[in-house]
């Protein structure tokens, strides 16, 4: 058998997986050792070349990035860091108009320097943001919307679980991907901010009747800035400190969830069965994530033995259209992926294919990852299986229906589209913090 029809079957097998339900690291795992039995018409010899990838795969310090990150956002969440935050916001911006949706919007923003997971953003600011919201008169639609669309801000605004993984699938630092990330987050959030604007101007409707809070004393908003200041100072803390050069990435993590760990003890949020819970929690997810990670390496592997990306890359890049239509087409590949695979599936299914395409086509890998995160987290909000979406339905149980988050959260996929339009044309909203750092 041809070894590109083999890997051509190879990638149907996966989807077929996917679709009934295999785990996704699994199905990478076995498609990876069939694929290479097909090419090279020898079981022994192809499961021993794979018999050393799995250790290979996750033997490097780099991925030590990965749990600390993790433990740092799910600490965060155990201290009630998201709860000053939104209270902070809401004493310096509640009685703007739309302003509980900039509030939960901002929140979202500075949140995500800390978790750095939209799923965790959504789950928090269901519980924080939305019943403040309704007690205000803010529609249910909107409120949902806001917190599910806002979501997305936790994958690009850094440290961001995405950039991290798409790092190491790339070969590329993720100390740049994050400061990368920081142009199109701050870009993102005004972008949403003005919408909400517009829309408490133009179409009020939408927004529900809003009552306007009583005036807050500057005593409480300078005490609400107090109770805040542990969380702002500790995302300070790891992206001054990564910025800085005074430590890496992993170095940021170890130090970020440290700082984190005594956050909580400091509110007194933390006790034996909540670090069991947490530690547990932390564990399960950074074994997904490297199960994922480890057959990604193997069907990559098993990809290039096939010779499948040198060929689809010159087929690709010598097609007679403009290489930003290429870009596009990855990016919706990406977003349609998005409505029924999870943030890593995608990246370990999509990459190994699309980034020597972006590579011959002379693109830079940061901006092309930044573009990534973005399209990656148009899916959380898009039918039929928004992730995010979900989340906020379980958290306020039958209060709105699915579909009403799925229209709450529309504006907020057409900001992230119309922000994804922009960073594709200006590179250097990407590539300029990186560039002087």
């Amino acid at each position: 058998m041809s070894p590109i029809i083999a890997a051509i079957i190879m990638i149907a097998l996966v989807i077929l997986f996917v679709f009934f339900g295999v785990h996704i690291g699994i199905s990478l795992f076995v498609c990876s050792v069939l694929g290479l039995w097909l090419i090279m018409g020898d079981f022994p010899t192809a499961a021993g070349i794979l018999a050393e990838g799995p250790f290979y795969a996750v033997f490097d310090y780099g991925l030590a990035v990965i749990p600390l990150f993790v433990l740092m956002g799910l600490f965060a969440n155990l201290s009630g860091a998201s709860s000053d935050l939104y209270q902070a916001g809401f004493a310096w911006f509640g009685r703007l108009r739309g302003g509980l949706g900039i509030v939960t919007v901002v929140s979202n923003a500075i949140f995500a320097a800390v978790t750095g997971v939209s799923i965790a953003s959504a789950a928090v600011f269901s519980k924080v943001a939305i019943p403040q919201m309704l007690r205000y008169g803010y529609g249910e639609k909107f409120s949902v919307g806001c917190v599910a669309g806002s979501s997305a801000l936790g994958m690009l605004i850094p440290p961001s679980l995405i950039f991290i993984v798409f790092g190491l699938l790339a070969n590329e630092s993720i100390g740049s991907l994050f400061i990368a990330g920081v142009i199109p987050g701050i870009l993102l959030t005004v972008n949403y901010a003005v919408m909400i604007l517009l829309l408490a101007w133009l179409r009020p409707k939408l927004l529900g009747n809003p009552i306007i809070p009583k005036k807050m004393e500057w005593r409480d908003r300078f005490k609400s800035l107090y109770q805040a200041a542990s969380v702002l100072g500790l995302a300070a803390l790891v992206l001054g400190g990564m910025y800085g050069g005074i430590f890496t990435p992993t170095e940021a993590g170890a130090v970020g969830c440290m700082g984190a760990l005594i956050i909580t003890a400091l509110k007194r949020n933390l006790s034996i069965k909540a670090l069991h819970a947490t530690l547990m929690d932390a564990g399960a997810t950074t074994a997904s994530v490297f199960l994922l990670f480890i057959g990604a390496q193997l069907f990559g592997r098993m990809l290039s033995v096939s010779g499948i990306i040198v060929a689809l890359s010159k087929s690709i890049t010598s097609l007679p259209v403009h290489p930003l239509l290429i870009i596009a087409g990855m990016l919706i590949v990406i977003m349609l992926m998005g409505t029924f695979l999870d943030v890593v599936s995608m990246l370990v299914i999509a990459m190994p294919i699309f980034l020597p395409i972006v590579q011959d086509l002379g693109f830079s890998f940061i901006w092309f990852g930044v573009l990534v995160a973005l399209a990656i987290e148009t899916g959380l909000v898009t039918p039929p299986f928004g992730m995010a979406v979900f989340v906020v339905k379980g958290a306020v149980g039958d209060l709105v229906s699915v579909e009403d988050i799925y229209r709450g959260s529309f504006p907020f996929l057409l900001v992230m589209i119309i922000t994804m339009v922009i960073l594709m044309f200006v590179p250097s909203l990407s590539t300029w913090l990186p560039g002087i750092m």
